[in-house]
């Protein structure tokens, strides 16, 4: 459902879950839990993601314009005022978005985003953005992503334009 909120039963096609991470393995890395739920192709994406592991996201539910993650901010994510560094709030928003536009049968590309920060990011906030399409067109789709913390308290406000390729997704083994 395109512009609102999503509810359990908009869409049909919606993978949902309360955990996609599994804990830390020795090395501190980050390893993607499969779902026989998620679509293939996703579980590839996600899997060969390793910037979006280290950021620890958690896919809550995916479905063709729609995407819910979590995070929960560490201490290496701080900057020297003792916030969350906004490139790390950015690439959070960013990688809702991508799974959003991607959950779709077309490989899907951002071309141009944005963000505003209303309030700061502390260490050990919980994160949970939502990003939703908003309009598209043949090959374009425009994307807002909200940000909030545990609290509700709305941290950002991202705005993203994606390119739908004419590759369709390839869904091999989640690596």
């Amino acid at each position: 459902m395109k512009g609102t909120h999503m509810r359990d039963t908009d869409m049909k096609d919606t993978y949902r879950s309360d955990t996609y991470m599994s804990d830390a393995d020795t090395s501190g890395a980050r390893q993607p839990v499969t779902h026989p739920g998620m679509a293939p192709h996703l579980q590839q994406m996600l899997a060969q993601d390793a910037f979006s592991r280290w950021l620890g996201v958690s896919l809550v539910s995916v479905s063709p314009g729609n995407c819910v993650m979590r995070m929960r901010v560490r201490d290496d994510m701080m900057n020297g005022f003792g916030v969350s560094h906004g490139g790390i709030v950015f690439a959070f928003a960013d990688s809702a978005m991508a799974f959003a536009c991607n959950a779709g049968e077309k490989v899907t590309v951002a071309v141009d985003n944005q963000i505003a920060y209303p309030a700061g990011v502390h260490v050990h906030d919980d994160l949970i953005a939502e990003a939703i399409e908003d309009s598209a067109t043949g090959r374009l789709g425009f994307y807002r992503v909200t940000v909030r913390n545990q609290h509700n308290v709305v941290v950002a406000l991202f705005r993203g334009t994606v390119y739908r390729t004419k590759r369709t997704h390839e869904a091999g083994p989640a690596a």
